[in-house]
C-alpha cells in the first residue's frame, strides 16, 4: 500500500490480466523473482482470515490460505506431488497434484506469482484502480527512505505524542478562538512574499506528512519503501510506500495511517514557535492549512487516511473492492449465498454502511461534475484571463513577488480543470474498454452495449452543448444551490415565483441604494410567470411590433387611454432595441388626474441592449380633486450574456391655474416639437446624457408655465415642488417626479432578476441605476432591432 500526501494509500486489488499460461505441466515449479511471503494478515475482519503475497513490482495481493500454501511450497525444488503434500498438510485437506496444477495454472500463474514454463519470468500488468495515483514519480528509493526517516521515529514516542497532541489542541483553540484570522490574512495578502512562504511551508509540510507514515511504520517494525510524488484524483501528491506495514498488527497499522496527520500537527506547534519568536502574524496561516489538510485527510470517501483507518480498523484492506458483493448481497436472492458471509458480522455491517454512504455520494459527485463542467470551465477561464492581466501588470512593474503569486494562482485554478477532463476521460475509456471486452463474441450484445454508450454521448453532448448560457462564469450573486446546478439540465419549472405564492429569487438592486431589510422593507415591482393565451400581447405601445414572448413573467399590460408606454424587448444575438414613448397630456378642470408613465426593457440574448425611453408631461388646467399619476420603470435580462437593459421613465405634472396665453402656447409647442425631435434621434444619444437632457426639459417647461400670467396667479410667484402621485398646493406647479432602473450585469440563467423599487422618489429626478456592459454593445442607426453598427456609449459604474 502506498500513503500520499492526499493521504490515499493505494492498496493494490485483485489481479487486472492474466499472464500467459504454460502449455506443459510444471514438474518443478519456481516463484517469480521477487515474490514476498508477508503471511496471515493480523487483525483481519474476514471469517478465514487471507494471507498477503507482494510481488516485484510492489503490489500486494490476497490469497486463500490453500493458495498461500501452495505457493509457500513453490520453491524451485519440489515437484508438483511435492507441492501437493505440503499442501495437504497446511490446509488439512487432501491435495492432488492435479489439483496443484490446476491452482497454478488458473490462479497463481495469472497473477505473477510463479514463473513461466520456460523458467522466464511472467508479464504482469499492476492494478490500475479510477481513484488511484497517477503520472507517479519516484524520489527516494527504500534505502533512502529509511535513512531520511529514521530520526523522526523519536517523536512516536508515547509522552512526546501527548506533549505534541496536547499543544496542538490548544494553538487551535487560541488561534481560532482568541487571536482570530483577520491580521494573519491581511498581512499575507498585503506581502505577496509572505504569500510564497506560507504556499512554500504549506507544500514542504505534505511532503513532511509523508515523512510520518514511514517513521510510523517504521516504528512498528515495518520497513517503508520509495516515495515521491504524482497526481492524485485533480491535484498533486506525494507518496509514500508502506505496503510493509500489513504485516504488523491492527495497533501497528492504524499507528501508520495516522502518522501523516500526526506530523501535521508536529508541523502546527513548530510554526506556532516560529511565531512567538519572530511575530508575523502571517504564519498562524499554515496553522490553519494543517487543520484543513487534517480534515481533509479523515474523509474516509476517497484513499486519503481516513479510508485507511476504516480499512485497518475492520481488517478489510481494500474496501473498493467489496463495493460489488456487498450491493449484490443486499438482493433478496442472494442473501444466503457463501459469499455474503466471507466477513464477520461486525465488519460486513462497517462495511455495507461504508458502501451505502459512499456509492450515491460519489455516483452524486459524479453527476454534479458532469453538469457543472462547463459553468467551472468558463469560470476558470475568466479568472485565469484576470490573473493573466494581472500577472503582466506585475512584470511590467517588475513585482516577482507578485508574478509569482499570480502564476501559482492560474496554475491552482487550471489543475483541477485539467483534473477533472482527465478523470471523465479516463472514465469513459474504461467504460468502453469493459463493455468491449465483455461482450466480445455476442453481437447483438455489443450492439447494445454501444447503443448504450452513443445514448450516453449524446446526453453529454446535450448537456455540454454552447447555447449562450452554458459556458457563463458564476456570478458572486448566485447561490449555488442544487436547483442551480440542475437548471440547464432539469429547469426548475414548478419552482418559480406566482401570483400570491411567496418563495426566493435573485434580486439585483441598484448598486450604492440602501437594501430593503426585515425591519425597513422597501416596495418593489417582482414580475412573476403567469400563464396567458398563446398570442397575446399589448397592443398600442412604443414598440408593437416585439418578438416573440420568452420571458418568465407576463408582458407588461397595454396603457389605457392616456396612459405613456416604452416597452423594448430584445431576443436578438448582437443587437440593439430601442423604445421610446413622449406625451403630452393635458387635464381639463376637475378631471381626475390619473394618467401614467411606463418604461419596460427587457432582453433575453447574447451581445445585446434594450433600451427604453418613457417620457411624459401632464398639465392640469383648474383644479383638480384626485391626482394619482404613476411612474413606473422595469428592466430585466433573462439567460442573457453580455447584455444590458436599460429603462427610464422620467414624468412632470404640473398644476395651472387657467389655459396658457398664446404666446405661451407657441412657446410649448416650439419646446415640444424639439423634444419630439429628441427622442426621434435618442438611439445616437449616450444613455448617460439622457436623463440630464429630459431633466433639462422639464425645467424649461416649467419656466414656461411661470412665466405666463394666464396659467398663474401672479407672474412673481414662486412654484412650491410636491412628490407627483399627490395633489399639489392649490395654483401651484408639482415638482418632476422620475423613477429609473436598469441593469447591465450578467443575470443568472433561468431567473428573472426583482426589478428595483417602482414607489415615487422624491422631487427631482435621482439617476437611474444600471452597471456599464463588460464589453462594448452595438448600437442601430434607427430605433427598433437592428443589426449592430457601432459601439453603445456606457457610463461609469454607480
Amino acid at each position: 500500500m502506498t500513503h500520499t500526501s492526499g493521504g490515499p494509500r493505494t492498496q493494490a486489488g485483485p489481479p487486472s490480466s492474466a499472464a500467459p499460461t504454460g502449455d506443459h505441466p510444471l514438474h518443478t515449479p519456481a516463484r517469480a523473482d521477487g515474490v514476498q511471503l508477508i503471511g496471515p494478515s493480523e487483525g483481519s475482519g474476514y471469517r478465514e482470515p487471507p494471507s498477503l503475497v507482494r510481488r516485484a513490482d510492489g503490489q500486494t495481493l490476497q490469497l486463500t490460505p490453500l493458495l498461500f500454501a501452495v505457493l509457500e511450497a513453490v520453491d524451485g525444488t519440489r515437484t508438483e506431488e511435492e507441492v501437493a503434500r505440503h499442501a495437504s498438510e497446511a490446509s488439512g485437506r487432501l491435495i492432488s497434484a492435479d489439483n496443484v496444477r490446476t491452482l497454478m495454472d488458473s490462479q497463481l500463474l495469472p497473477l505473477g506469482l510463479l514463473r513461466l514454463a520456460d523458467g522466464s519470468q511472467p508479464e504482469v500488468r499492476k492494478a490500475d484502480p479510477l481513484l488511484g495515483m497517477r503520472f507517479r514519480y519516484t524520489v527516494t528509493d527504500p534505502e533512502r527512505t529509511r535513512r531520511i526517516t529514521a530520526p523522526f521515529t523519536v517523536l512516536f514516542n508515547p509522552l512526546v505524542v501527548v506533549l505534541v497532541t496536547l499543544a496542538f489542541l490548544a494553538a487551535c483553540w487560541w488561534v481560532l478562538m482568541v487571536k482570530g484570522l483577520g491580521s494573519a490574512t491581511h498581512e499575507a495578502f498585503e506581502n505577496p512574499v509572505l504569500l510564497l512562504l506560507i504556499f512554500a511551508v504549506t507544500i514542504l509540510s505534505a511532503g513532511f506528512h509523508e515523512f510520518g507514515h514511514a517513521a510510523a511504520a517504521r516504528r512498528g517494525g515495518a520497513t517503508p519503501g520509495a516515495m515521491g510524488a504524482g497526481l492524485y484524483l485533480i491535484w498533486p501528491a506525494f507518496f509514500t510506500d508502506v505496503t510493509d506495514s500489513y504485516r504488523l498488527g491492527r495497533g501497528g497499522r492504524i499507528r501508520t495511517d495516522l502518522g501523516g496527520l500526526y506530523f501535521n500537527a508536529v508541523v502546527a506547534v513548530g510554526i506556532m514557535g516560529l511565531w512567538w519568536a519572530t511575530g508575523f502574524d502571517a504564519l498562524l496561516l499554515v496553522v490553519v492549512t494543517q487543520i484543513l489538510q487534517m480534515v481533509r485527510q479523515l474523509l474516509p470517501l476517497v484513499r486519503f487516511d481516513g479510508y485507511h483507518i476504516l480499512a485497518d480498523a475492520t481488517g478489510v484492506p481494500d474496501l473498493f473492492q467489496r463495493i460489488r458483493p456487498v450491493l449484490l448481497g443486499l438482493l433478496p436472492w442472494r442473501w444466503g449465498r457463501p459469499e455474503n458471509r466471507v466477513l464477520k458480522p461486525w465488519a460486513r455491517a462497517v462495511v455495507t454502511l461504508w458502501v451505502l454512504v459512499t456509492v450515491p455520494l460519489l455516483l452524486f459527485s459524479l453527476a454534479m461534475m458532469v453538469l457543472a463542467l462547463p459553468r467551472l470551465l468558463a469560470t476558470a477561464w475568466s479568472s485565469a484571463a484576470k490573473q493573466q492581466e494581472l500577472l503582466a501588470g506585475s512584470l511590467g512593474a517588475g513585482d516577482l513577488a507578485g508574478a509569482a503569486v499570480r502564476v501559482l494562482a492560474i496554475a491552482a485554478v487550471a489543475l483541477p480543470m485539467v483534473g477533472m477532463l482527465y478523470i471523465l476521460v479516463r472514465l469513459l475509456r474504461q467504460l468502453v474498454t469493459r463493455l468491449w471486452r465483455k461482450t466480445s463474441g455476442h453481437a447483438l450484445r455489443r450492439t447494445a452495449a454501444m447503443g448504450a454508450v452513443a445514448a450516453l454521448l449524446a446526453g453529454l453532448a446535450w448537456a455540454w452543448w454552447p447555447d449562450g448560457g452554458t459556458y457563463r462564469p458564476v456570478q458572486p450573486y448566485e447561490r449555488g444551490t442544487l436547483a442551480d446546478a440542475t437548471a440547464s439540465v432539469l429547469p426548475a419549472s414548478g419552482t418559480a415565483l406566482r401570483e400570491g405564492g411567496s418563495g426566493r429569487t435573485v434580486a439585483l438592486w441598484p448598486e450604492g441604494a440602501a437594501k430593503p431589510t426585515r425591519e425597513n422593507p422597501q416596495l418593489s415591482m417582482v414580475l412573476v410567470p403567469v400563464d396567458a393565451p398563446a398570442g397575446a400581447g399589448p397592443a398600442g405601445t412604443a414598440n408593437s411590433e416585439a418578438p416573440s414572448w420568452v420571458f418568465p413573467f407576463d408582458r407588461p399590460a397595454a396603457p389605457e387611454e392616456g396612459g405613456n408606454q416604452a416597452l423594448a424587448v430584445n431576443t436578438t444575438d448582437g443587437s440593439v432595441t430601442y423604445s421610446v414613448a413622449f406625451a403630452l397630456v393635458w387635464a381639463e378642470d376637475g378631471e381626475p388626474v390619473d394618467t401614467r408613465n411606463e418604461a419596460y426593457a427587457f432582453a433575453s440574448c447574447s451581445g445585446c441592449a434594450a433600451v427604453a425611453v418613457g417620457f411624459q408631461v401632464v398639465l392640469i388646467v383648474g383644479q383638480a380633486d384626485v391626482v394619482v399619476p404613476e411612474n413606473l420603470s422595469a428592466a430585466a435580462n433573462y439567460n442573457c450574456l453580455e447584455c444590458l437593459t436599460y429603462a427610464l421613465a422620467s414624468q412632470l405634472v404640473l398644476t395651472l391655474d387657467g389655459p396658457l396665453s398664446e404666446a405661451g402656447m407657441a412657446s410649448l409647442q416650439a419646446l415640444w416639437a424639439e423634444i419630439a425631435e429628441y427622442g426621434r434621434n435618442i438611439q445616437n444619444v449616450p444613455l448617460s446624457e439622457i436623463q440630464a437632457t429630459l431633466s433639462s426639459y422639464k425645467a424649461q417647461i416649467m419656466a414656461i408655465v411661470q412665466a405666463d400670467p394666464s396659467a398663474t396667479q401672479s407672474s412673481a410667484q414662486e412654484a412650491t415642488p410636491a412628490p407627483s402621485g399627490e395633489p399639489g398646493p392649490a395654483q401651484a406647479p408639482t415638482a418632476p417626479a422620475s423613477s429609473g432602473t436598469g441593469t447591465g450585469a450578467t443575470a443568472p440563467a433561468g431567473t428573472a432578476p426583482a426589478t428595483a423599487p417602482a414607489t415615487q422618489p422624491a422631487p427631482g429626478d435621482a439617476p437611474p441605476s444600471y452597471a456599464p456592459v463588460e464589453t462594448p454593445l452595438p448600437t442601430a442607426d434607427t430605433g427598433g432591432t437592428a443589426p449592430a453598427a457601432e459601439p453603445l456609449p456606457t457610463t461609469n459604474p454607480t
